[in-house]
């Protein structure tokens, strides 16, 4: 139950914010601190220390609030009084200050935070913007270029940054609420701070807003939230105080009854929901202490990182010494990329490079209880990996497969226990990546699928479960689209008016893009091997075909869907006269596509593959197939995914 105690000793008032599991700011925390704030006035303290039970300080606010009719005591009145109150109230952020728990903090006369806590205004991710003085408390005490990369990233920042750019005032080296006591003492000393409100912007360099707008709308790529919150900060800077909160109030309102807004707190919670049978399952996961991962390629390398930074001793596994020695230096090289981009510190690489060891002989993988094979995606040479591995791998130990289309039934029948037999489709990068399908096999046991819901929660991925056929749910529906805009291309449209369209819509990338990129040979040899299974009455484009049988295998060769002479793509002749020739064979009559009719092409064609998942049982919800499709395949977060979109449309 929501509670917020106050306590008075020692001529100090201790305010605690007791809501599990994070603090958030609902009706009755906020309604408590509203009281504390009132009963404080009346009593006979000199300061007022305000913290968060638990490990968290306030994590945000309630979302399931956010788009329903606003109910008293609203947050910017409660932030007016503890700013408003005569002593100086003292925030000692012990966890997560985020959103409206950043907005509380501020409200404070000081900050203390303990070396560990996360501070940030992360709204935008939720199709909003600080709604209770954020914008225009926040460039009171950090530079305006701060303010504008917190407020219109969302991203968090560490407590040690906080106190560089001036957002916390001191650090709690030791016990924090000692020090937030000795900091209230001082401060009732010395006299009450400036609440942020009455103070100047902080002096920085002169903002280009123009650039900064073009820049965020290039970023955004359509999702109207971070322009609003640029625009609030702009405010801020240029309009007196009160007319820049009625402004950022207005607009926050504004945003959270907004479609955007709306499909947003649908992916919030389809993202926390996601993987409901690892939840379930009722069996203790094998130890992911040390594992093993066979194949030390592009995605090989990319798991064994992901588990070596998340502290788990690796053994990896290659063919012989000289492709051991690749592999190694493969992961060398990507950990060391990490930390130059300062996604990691170098003291967790070195420590991270330091629990990977390499083999040549499967037998160096007896004590792993978990071993995830990740070799060249051919069921022959898949099936021969798991036979080698039933043979000398102990009974207990799970066993995994990284395939991306494959059957892993028919991996299973390899094994004399198929029960120990999953799927694991990383998505690439692999330590970046928060995708994670679990592929469930018909025979796949409880422990198995325990310890797929145990390795994304150590990898900080989102699983989903998906059940067995080709493609699982992502790649399945992505195949689906990706034929039928090859459909369009025989019909009248060309890669680039396709890509322009999707692009428009919100994915980073077209899909045309994203085959140069990745490659077009994996795919043609998936289509090769399916051809002979193919029914004769099956529309089929063969554009892609002819691409590859001319060399154009994408970025690798220099040419693919486009040509990429210059170093970027251009629109290429050669495959234009090869879609006007296909378009001839095929009996087509080329017509003008609009790029509104590609995208509701391109979403009914996701959204009717969707259905048919959901028919077969390959997928748990629709919500999954979202999580899916936005954090695997691009699709722009801000729109809900499309069988949300399907569900609003109805």
């Amino acid at each position: 139950m929501a509670e917020v105690t106050v306590d008075v000793r020692d001529g100090l008032g201790w305010v605690t914010i007791d809501n599990p599991p994070v603090n958030a700011l609902g009706r009755a925390v906020r309604q408590g601190l509203w009281d504390a704030v009132a009963t404080l006035r009346d009593a006979d303290v000199r300061a007022v220390v305000l913290t968060g039970a638990g490990r968290a300080f306030v994590a945000g606010a309630d979302i399931r609030e956010l788009g329903q009719t606003p109910v008293e005591p609203y947050l910017p009145d409660v932030l007016a009084a503890i700013a408003d109150a005569p002593v100086p109230w003292i925030a000692a952020i012990n966890g997560l200050a985020l959103g409206g728990g950043l907005e509380v903090a501020m409200a404070c006369h000081a900050r203390i935070a303990a070396p560990s806590a996360k501070l940030g205004l992360p709204e935008v991710n939720i199709g909003i913007i600080p709604g209770s003085g954020g914008t225009v408390r926040l460039p009171r005490l950090v530079s305006m270029a701060t303010a504008i990369k917190l407020v219109t990233s969302g991203k968090p920042i560490g407590a040690q940054e906080a106190l560089e750019s001036g957002l916390v005032d001191r650090l709690g080296e030791g016990d924090l609420l000692a020090e937030a006591t000795a900091m209230a003492k001082d401060l009732a000393a010395s006299g009450r701070p400036e609440p942020a409100l009455a103070r100047d912007l902080v002096a920085g360099d002169p903002i280009d807003w123009d650039a900064q707008a073009a820049q965020l709308r290039k970023r955004s790529r359509g999702a109207v939230a971070p322009l609003e919150a640029l625009a609030s900060l702009k405010c801020a800077a240029r309009d007196p105080v009160e007319v820049a909160l009625a402004g950022e109030r207005e607009r926050f309102l504004w945003l959270a009854a907004s479609e955007e807004a709306a499909a947003l707190r649908h992916v919030f919670f389809a993202e926390r929901g996601a993987g409901q049978a690892l939840k379930q399952a009722e069996a203790v996961p094998a130890d992911l202490s040390r594992v093993g991962v066979i194949g030390g390629g592009t995605m090989g390398a990319g798991i064994a990182t992901a588990l070596l930074l998340a502290g788990s001793y690796v053994c990896l596994i290659e063919r012989d010494d000289a492709a051991a020695q690749t592999a190694k230096t493969r992961v060398a090289d990507t950990i060391a990329a990490s930390v130059k981009r300062g996604a990691i510190a170098a003291t967790k690489g070195e420590s991270a490079l330091a629990r990977l060891g390499t083999d040549t002989e499967y037998a160096a993988l007896r004590d792993c209880p978990l071993v995830i094979e990740a070799v060249f995606e051919d069921m022959g040479v898949k099936r021969e990996v798991f036979t080698k591995l039933d043979a000398v791998m102990p009974a207990e130990a799970i066993l995994a497969t990284n395939t991306s289309y494959l059957d892993v039934n028919l991996l299973a029948e390899t094994t004399k226990d198929p029960s120990r037999i999953l799927g694991l489709h990383f998505f690439s990068p692999a330590h970046v990546m928060k995708l994670l399908e679990v592929v469930r096999g018909e025979a796949t046991g409880a422990r198995a699928l325990a310890t797929g819901g145990a390795l994304a929660k150590l990898l900080r991925k989102i699983p989903v479960v998906a059940g067995v056929c080709d493609g699982f749910i992502g790649n399945r529906i992505m195949a689906a689209y990706r034929r039928d805009c090859e459909f369009m291309l025989e019909e009248g449209a060309l890669p680039h008016q396709i890509d322009a369209a999707m692009q428009g819509f919100g994915f980073a990338m077209g899909i045309y893009a994203v085959q140069d990129m990745s490659g077009l040979d994996i795919a043609w040899a998936q289509r090769r091997a399916r051809a002979p299974h193919r029914a004769p009455e099956e529309r089929y484009a063969h554009i892609a075909d002819r691409l590859c049988e001319a060399g154009r295998l994408g970025r690798k060769t220099g040419k693919g869907w486009y040509d990429y002479a210059s170093g970027e793509a251009e629109v290429a002749p050669e495959v234009t006269g090869i879609i006007e020739e296909e378009s001839a064979k095929a009996g087509r009559t080329r017509k003008v596509f609009t790029e509104q009719e590609i995208i509701t092409r391109i979403l009914a064609t996701m959204q009717r593959e969707g259905q048919a998942v959901l028919r077969e049982g390959i997928a748990e919800s629709a919500d999954d197939i979202d999580v899916v499709m936005i954090t695997g395949y691009g699709f722009p977060r801000h729109k809900g995914g499309p069988m949300y979109m399907a569900r609003c449309a109805d």
